[in-house]
């Protein structure tokens, strides 16, 4: 059947499937893909499981079957983890059960630069379009949708969330949800979607702009096949939603591995990224600035339009490094008047302090220095994000606990919050993690309160002012039109 005359299951209901069966589980192979897949699965409660292995009659105590047909009740989606040379016989029993989506996690095909294996990519797409079901991949991690328990490794967070990520790279596909978790990032959907033989990043933005669980989508992309299709769906995804961007291969080296990576078809990166900045995406760098700009995303609300930012903290050298990056990000940091210094020297010490921009003193670690000063600075007129920082200090290296106690935390997250909610100014968090095994229980449980409390926290000064930075120029785009 053509394309024309392909009744085409939707991305809806491919996310949303009610039984899944994991080709090529095995009893001995709980490290392989499929058996971390069951075993995610199992842990999830997901509702109807089905192993298919005709070796084994039972697999992580669960029947296991000889074929997909042979499977006693329905199944919508499919994962895969067998060599690529029986996958047409495999598509044939899942036209004949009638699946929705098969996803593969076997390598092997177009990505081999093979023409034998090119061409059975080619057959495994007509396999599809004549028997009306979706292939995910191949050579791809596949489908993480969290309200339907659909995981492929355990220990992502369940809760959803409004983020979608859509990545070519399985790695970063099951990588983001479980690093992000302890920041507060929640998924509505995570699409590893490889070598994209039949669903690709243009299917997918097109229907994640349109997703009402979805509030911001972010994407890897090594590179695209039909780049007209592809501008155009990303700018009505960017024209709707925030959407944050990393373009892999951004170097010879990287071109080359993505090449053998996913097949993929790199550009030149100046002009991808000069593309994207028309549109209005927010462009990264890295994993960890995509993580970053996601939690600003989220949680730095107020979103702030002038970028006015106030610095308090404790110590005079971090004091310093905090100043230095919030100007190389582009930030401003206006000066205190002589009435605002007035009012800080009257509730703080004066002894060792510094009453500019930055505030430093040396008790500006306790919560009621935190408490007094927040207050007089949310009242400033010039600033729209207060930026509480320990600079250098690793919590845990000198906190003894304090920072994780309750008599630190409940009242310096009540007055973030009231300054929040009352004065309209976005409360940020430059919190630096110990690498102390007791300190890092300190800061984990630091950060849980704060995250808890919905503040971004950023793991160093140049990580939040870059996010900020990032977040601000998005906002003046949109606000000019683009």
């Amino acid at each position: 059947m053509n394309e024309k005359g392909w009744n085409k299951v939707s991305l809806e209901q491919v996310f949303s499937p009610r039984a899944v069966a994991v080709v090529g589980a095995s009893a001995s192979g709980a490290m392989s893909f499929a058996g971390m897949v069951l075993a995610a699965l199992k842990d999830a409660g997901f509702p109807a499981i089905y192993p298919v292995n005709p070796k084994y009659d039972e697999v992580g105590g669960l029947p296991c079957y000889p074929s997909i047909r042979a499977v006693p009740g329905p199944v919508d989606h499919v994962v895969v983890n067998i060599p690529a040379e029986a996958a047409p016989a495999l598509l044939d029993d899942c036209a004949a059960k009638g699946v929705r989506s098969v996803h593969f996690f076997t390598a092997g095909f177009g990505e081999s630069g093979e023409a034998q294996r090119a061409a059975l990519e080619k057959s495994m797409l007509e396999k599809a379009r004549a028997g009306g079901f979706r292939i995910i991949g191949p050579n791809c991690v596949g489908l993480f949708v969290p309200r339907f328990k659909l995981v492929n490794v355990s220990g992502a967070p369940l809760d959803p969330g409004p983020i979608a990520f859509l990545s070519q790279s399985g790695g970063h596909a099951e990588n983001i949800p479980t690093e992000s978790a302890a920041r507060g990032l929640r998924f509505s959907k995570v699409v590893s979607y490889g070598n994209a033989l039949d669903v690709d990043e243009i299917e997918l933005l097109e229907y994640l702009a349109g997703d009402p669980e979805t509030e911001v989508i972010a994407a890897y992309i090594e590179g695209v096949r039909d780049g007209r299709r592809f501008l155009t769906a990303l700018g009505d995804a960017a024209a709707r939603k925030p959407v944050v961007v990393y373009k892999g291969g951004r170097t010879e080296a990287g071109q080359r591995a993505a090449a053998g990576h996913t097949a993929s078809m790199t550009s030149s990166v100046a002009v991808f990224e000069s593309l994207c900045r028309q549109l209005g995406t927010i462009q990264v760098e890295n994993l960890d600035e995509l993580i970053d700009v996601l939690v600003a995303l989220r949680f730095a609300v107020p979103r702030p339009k002038a970028g006015g930012v106030a610095i308090m903290g404790a110590g005079g050298g971090p004091s310093v490094l905090a100043s230095d990056e919030m100007e190389k990000a582009g930030l401003h940091m206006p000066p205190f008047s002589p009435e605002v210094q007035g009012e800080l020297k009257r509730l703080l010490p004066i002894a060792g302090s510094i009453f500019g921009n930055p505030l430093d003193t040396p008790n500006m670690a306790t919560p009621e220095a935190i408490c007094s000063a927040v207050g007089v600075l949310a009242k400033v007129p010039e600033v729209d994000i207060i930026f509480y920082h320990l600079g250098f200090h690793p919590i845990g290296r000198w906190g003894f606990d304090r920072f994780a106690s309750p008599s630190f935390l409940e009242p310096v997250v009540d007055a973030f919050d009231r300054v929040r909610r009352e004065e309209g100014k976005s409360v940020i968090l430059a919190l630096r993690p110990s690498m102390e095994p007791g300190g890092l229980r300190e800061f984990l449980a630091t950060q849980q309160a704060f995250v808890k409390a919905g503040f971004p926290v950023f793991h160093s000064l140049h990580q939040g002012a870059k996010a900020m930075a990032r977040l601000l120029e998005w906002g003046r785009q949109h606000s000019q039109g683009r």
